[in-house]
């Protein structure tokens, strides 16, 4: 069908959301609340469009185009309701974007920015919930929370645990876990994805060492079972301080604790980086060349006196495929037994 966008025609396809619509038409619409993987919530009001003979003005992420709808993204209207929509969420929000966690990546740092927002214009109370650290890999402070309900639709929706919500109404209003007992004492399962998809600092990862300008990310493939998930590993200094999942199949911008979590072992001072050889009673590191000789040495004194089925093979699902299938074909092919074995029980 068509649509006109800011006065320009588009052929868009049935059935598709105005913020689709736009977004494929390379128009950018702010979003708070809004995930592509998920349901449209319509919370954050930040999306919302003017459309041509429409009294009121609409959520784009929720509203489906119509043929020769006609839709303004940047009119006085809209851009006055998106500055009313950020005032409102920073008079309840506590500015310590110079200690927060998320500076450099907090959406709603982006878009005050963007808006020129620099304080409140209403005073009065303010929200100070507890901060839940009962986690033992992150925390929530509940005072940054904008209340857009990713997490609670990631965690519903995608992750299927149900761990969190919202209690309470208005004003009082606050996620959190069943009779207020804590993450550590709910269904969380500290897989993080709530983590991931927060865009402001309420849920952040426990000792964050770092501000997001000083990193780079190098994509990876999770290690710890034969799924394949993908991911982002966090690096400053060339130290991996962090891990966010990737967008893409088969993982879809999900994680489980390991994943999301479980990195730091990479960097541990036991992590052992040489080849070991016991001499005297004593391991002392050696070259590679220098272990590989010993280790055929051993392996053919060995099988010549007591044959190829003395030898035992275990291999790590933290390997690839192919470094599987070439550990096999050595004890198979070159020692010349059938004992191998696997650790990946999924």
């Amino acid at each position: 069908m068509n649509i006109i966008i800011n006065g320009i025609q588009y052929e868009v396809e049935k059935g598709i959301t105005i913020l689709e619509a736009c977004r494929k038409a390379g128009i950018d619409i702010p979003t708070l609340c809004h995930d592509d993987r998920l349901e449209p919530s319509s919370s954050c009001r930040m999306c919302l469009v003017e459309i041509e003979g429409s009294k009121k003005l609409v959520t784009s992420c929720s509203t489906l185009v119509k043929e020769n709808m006609v839709v303004y993204t940047h009119s006085a209207r809209v851009m006055e309701a998106r500055k009313e929509v950020l005032d409102l969420l920073v008079s309840n929000h506590p500015m310590e974007c110079l200690t927060c966690a998320k500076s450099g990546k907090c959406k709603l740092q982006d878009y005050c920015y963007e808006y020129g927002i620099t304080e409140a214009s209403y005073k009065g109370a303010r929200r100070k919930p507890k901060i839940d650290t009962s986690n033992p890999f992150y925390d929530y402070d509940a005072s940054k929370c904008i209340l857009c309900g990713l997490c609670i639709r990631v965690c519903d929706e995608l992750q299927g645990t149900s761990a969190i919500g919202f209690e309470n109404r208005g004003f009082d209003v606050v996620v959190t876990t069943p009779f207020n007992e804590g993450l550590v004492n709910s269904k969380c399962v500290s897989c993080g994805n709530c983590v991931s998809v927060c865009p402001v600092g309420a849920l952040t990862p426990k000792k964050q060492t770092y501000r997001h300008w000083e990193t780079k990310k190098v994509r990876t493939t999770c290690s710890y079972c034969g799924v394949g998930c993908q991911m982002d590993l966090v690096v400053k200094e060339n130290r991996v301080v962090g891990v966010e999942p990737a967008n893409v199949v088969p993982n879809d911008g999900l994680l489980c604790v390991k994943g999301k979590f479980a990195y730091k072992f990479i960097n541990h001072p036991d992590r052992l980086k040489t080849p070991l050889i016991k001499r005297n009673g004593k391991f002392e590191e050696a070259s590679w060349d220098e272990a590989y000789r010993y280790i055929r040495r051993k392996v053919n004194e060995i099988k010549e006196e007591n044959g190829p089925d003395a030898f035992a093979g275990l291999t790590s699902a933290r390997c690839t495929n192919e470094e599987n299938y070439l550990f096999q074909k050595l004890f198979r092919a070159v020692i010349g037994t059938n004992n191998v074995d696997h650790c990946a029980r999924l």
